[in-house]
């Protein structure tokens, strides 16, 4: 079926002209389009190294400031593209839009907690996609504290990145982007008024930790070039923003930053973070003015976190103990490493991922066999440890908001790919547990669906777990689609979380599998730090050997596979797409990381300093060559290609928009197939794609459609 052939508008047509390489060989065309692709002008430029010079042709595409006439008409030129090709599924589209928000129960409250005098929650009304944060005082008079709808008034977008309510209740300090940069702005407000605080902080991290005085905060001020964390500043409300003091400047710039309260409200926190090293600075909540002390200093290879209570400091720490281990220290001997006490020691097939402390009870939540559970320990009776049960194969607990200490209830979430998040009020003491809430999902009933698990065998012999959502009467007989998700880094595990939207495809036929390939956490600490550094491509064959497993036993058509990642993961696709292209039918690329040696070169970039201990630092060998040798832009070449979508924002921080826009300009002089290569960029939003919930479910019902538009 041939697309509608419509008129660009005029500026565009005019930028073709510069844009088109004109040999016959670079104009590629889909089978169901008689629009030619926008063809980006190659200019020359060598990106230089330490280990060698390298051209790039597309390097003009960067433009730091966003306003480059040429490179918004090439973006522009690509979404009409784009646009253009999508016209003839529209109806689809729209069908998918209105399924998958019909199964957003649109007038929503979380389970509130308490905290002083209040109840505290987050509402959502019918029809508005921006969160409303209200409490409600013990007469059950609810107040709003903050309508983001009503900030959004006027915004292409909007996010509110946190919220911090005074020791006294009588403030909120919150932080608003209004970009997609994620560059937050500090707002002070008047809960007993509902104004703002004339006085507006600029250039922040999300962060906010509150002194007892109720006047003071700790906020972190970004560099304005690398947007790294760099800062933390006094602030006294009521004075002028440049009056902000300065308090503690980190120096080393492989390093992230972030500040707390402890649980307790006794301390603030300075949170120290590299891939391989944390340090944790603390300060007396009673004495704002006072000095930082560090828990214990910083080595290399060294990690850990910290929680107050009572007068002691629990600790987890991967010291001795690659998985974990939980320490304590009193307070009165922080600063010295050798003082810590065992309290939970080190076990090869147990991770610990976090913890929760009560006065009672120590909680932690651990990852055995590639599931996340929650270990409930007494205190006083250690060897009483037990576990909160589940009836499932797959499923993920984790902690909720638990903001007392001194109660034996602990709040957790349970969710797995058939069961919506559930929140439970477990009691610690006698086992007993009440379900608080289930999240609502309209129009779906869990009854019609199952999950399984299966074991891919990677070409070293290393077992990859997957986790598999089908519809109920599959038949495991290889004619279905698949659609599989990975990610594969940063130790991030892909737990199989309820996910209201893929049932869409499910509905459809489709399998969906989740691959917990190495990279993530799921198998413990060195599951992750075999998909890293000079290990990581074992990430990317690890994703292609499950796509086989999956066809050899007959879960998916060979011809019918489909592939999704972001970030990182859509590093992964990227990699894939070169490495494995004839084993998928598509490819979905969102915000992907794909131009990994230029980019990690350059440390003016947002965030490559933070991540040389995850990809290598290409200045030196063998990390150069490595890096690479799996680059995705580095190692396209000419052959046939799946089909591939590819989005982005313009104001991404994490990943810059030029990324995918180079490697899909280069991608379209190499690919020798006539499959579609779609690239879409927001031109009003970041990293995570637009801000409001609906508009969230109308990109990825753009996904599906692309998706199911090839099975015609």
């Amino acid at each position: 079926m041939a697309l509608k052939n419509r008129l660009y508008p005029t500026s565009l047509i005019l930028s073709a002209l510069w844009l088109a390489a004109c040999s016959p060989a670079s104009q590629q065309t889909t089978t169901e389009s008689t629009v030619n692709p926008p063809i980006a002008e190659q200019r020359p430029f060598v990106v230089e190294s330490p280990q060698g010079n390298r051209q790039d042709s597309y390097y003009w595409l960067r433009d730091d400031t966003r306003t480059d006439a040429d490179v918004l008409a090439y973006l522009e030129a690509e979404n009409a593209y784009y646009d253009d090709y999508r016209a003839d599924y529209a109806e689809l589209t729209a069908t998918l839009e209105q399924e998958i928000i019909s199964r957003i129960k649109q007038d929503d409250t979380s389970v509130p907690y308490q905290k002083g005098d209040y109840l505290y929650s987050v509402k959502y009304e019918a029809g508005k996609e921006y969160p409303i944060y209200i409490r409600a005082d013990k007469d059950g008079n609810e107040q709003v504290m903050l309508d983001v709808n009503k900030l959004a008034d006027g915004q292409s977008y909007m996010n509110v990145g946190n919220i911090a309510v005074s020791p006294n209740q009588q403030l909120m300090a919150y932080m608003v982007d209004n970009t997609g940069r994620r560059q937050y702005e500090l707002r002070i407000r008047d809960l007993s008024t509902g104004q703002d605080n004339g006085q507006v902080l600029t250039g922040l991290s999300p962060a906010i930790a509150w002194a007892k005085d109720n006047k003071t905060l700790f906020v972190i001020e970004n560099d304005p070039q690398t947007l790294l964390s760099t800062r933390v500043m006094k602030y006294r409300i009521g004075e002028p923003a440049n009056t902000a003091e300065l308090v503690y400047e980190e120096k080393d710039n492989t390093f992230y930053m972030w500040v707390n309260n402890t649980t307790d409200g006794e301390y603030i926190q300075i949170n120290l973070d590299q891939t391989v090293s944390t340090e944790v600075h603390v300060l007396d909540a009673d004495e704002p003015n006072g000095e930082f002390k560090a828990l214990a200093p910083r080595e290399r290879d060294f990690q850990y976190s910290a929680d107050h209570l009572n007068g002691r400091w629990i600790i987890r720490t991967d010291l001795n103990a690659p998985n974990f281990q939980m320490m304590q220290v009193a307070h009165e001997n922080i600063g010295d490493k050798s003082k810590w006490q065992p309290l939970v020691e080190h076990r090869d097939d147990v991770f610990i991922q976090d913890f929760a402390v009560f006065s009672n009870y120590l909680a932690i939540n651990e990852r055995s066999d590639g599931l996340r559970r929650i270990r409930i320990m007494p205190w006083n009776a250690p060897e009483e440890a037990k576990f909160i049960a589940s009836d499932e194969e797959a499923y993920v607990t984790v902690f909720e908001r638990n903001v007392q200490q001194d109660t034996d209830t602990l709040r957790y979430t349970y969710s797995s790919l058939t069961t919506p998040s559930t929140i439970y009020a477990y009691n610690m003491a006698t086992g007993e547990q009440e379900l608080l809430k289930q999240n609502e999902v309209p129009n779906f009933d869990a009854s019609l669906y199952e999950t399984a698990r299966t074991w891919a065998t990677a070409d070293d012999g290393t077992k990859i777990p997957v986790s598999l959502l089908y519809k109920k009467g599959f038949k495991q007989d290889g004619t279905a689609p698949l659609y599989q998700y990975a990610y594969g880094s940063y130790g991030s595990s892909s737990d199989p979380y309820f996910r209201s939207t893929i049932f869409s495809l499910v509905d459809r036929g489709f399998v969906y599998a989740i691959a917990h390939i190495r990279g993530g956490q799921e198998m413990g600490r060195q599951w992750y730090e075999d998909g890293k550094l000079l290990k990581k491509i074992n990430t990317f064959t690890d994703y292609i050997d499950v796509t086989e497993h999956l066809v050899a036993e007959k879960y998916a058509h060979p011809d019918k596979v489909f592939g999704m990642g972001g970030s990182a993961g859509g590093l992964l696709m990227g990699a894939v797409a070169n490495m494995a292209p004839e084993h998928y039918r598509g490819l979905m690329a969102h915000v992907p990381f794909v131009d990994v040696v230029t980019t990690m070169l350059d440390e003016t970039i947002p965030l490559t300093t933070n991540e040389f201990d995850e990809w290598g630092n290409p200045k030196y060998q063998p990390y150069y060559d490595y890096m690479l040798s799996y680059s995705p832009y580095d190692q396209v070449k000419k052959q046939d290609y799946p089909a591939i979508l590819v989005t982005t924002g313009l104001h991404d921080s994490q990943v810059q928009y030029f990324e995918p826009a180079k490697w899909v300009a280069k991608l379209r002089t190499h690919k020798t197939d006539a499959n579609p290569l779609m690239f879409k960029t927001n031109m009003s939003a970041g990293h995570g794609g637009s801000s409001g919930r609906f508009a969230r479910m109308k990109e990825i019902a753009e996904e599906y459609a692309f998706i199911l538009n090839l099975l015609k």
